[in-house]
């Protein structure tokens, strides 16, 4: 089995989020103090990033396969009836990511010709976020079961 890059798309954006969003917490912070008065923006900015940073990082939760789940009754079952389970729910958790993916789209068109209040850009960035991560890790469950691993208990997306 190949090794698993450490880095991915998913865990790079988020962690690059991160640090922009120290970066404005900080700006946030000092501009409440008598150093400097802050800018309006940093507020909203935060939030925005913060979403973005969260739901980007659900990507990366997906391909390292190390979201929580009660692992213990399924490892007592054989191979083939685990694999049989999990390629099912993998292809249930497919379908709820689909229909909040399509919601989410929907969402965009419906809130991209509104301004956000600080920020120059249309409220429908933010909810880009959701469609973003729901593609995301609706393209890592396809991956687990076309390579089925849908079994296969934390050993995570080869690429």
């Amino acid at each position: 089995m190949p090794q698993r890059p450490k880095y991915s798309l998913e865990g790079i954006l988020a962690s690059i989020l991160f640090i922009v969003l120290i970066g404005i917490v900080m700006i946030q912070v000092l501009g409440r103090t008598p150093l400097f008065r802050g800018p309006v923006w940093t507020e909203e900015a935060a939030r925005w990033i913060w979403v973005w940073m969260a739901l980007i990082g659900i990507g990366e939760v997906e391909r390292q396969d190390k979201h929580l789940r009660m692992g213990f009754l399924a490892e007592m079952l054989p191979s083939m009836v685990r694999r049989i389970i999990f390629t099912i729910l993998d292809l249930v958790y497919l379908g709820v990511a689909a229909k909040l993916c399509w919601i989410g789209w929907q969402t965009v068109g419906r809130t991209w010709n509104a301004s956000s209040v600080t920020l120059p850009v249309s409220n429908g960035m933010l909810y880009l976020s959701a469609f973003l991560a729901l593609l995301l890790v609706a393209h890592r469950i396809l991956r687990r079961i076309f390579a089925g691993r849908s079994g296969d208990i934390g050993t995570g997306d080869p690429l």
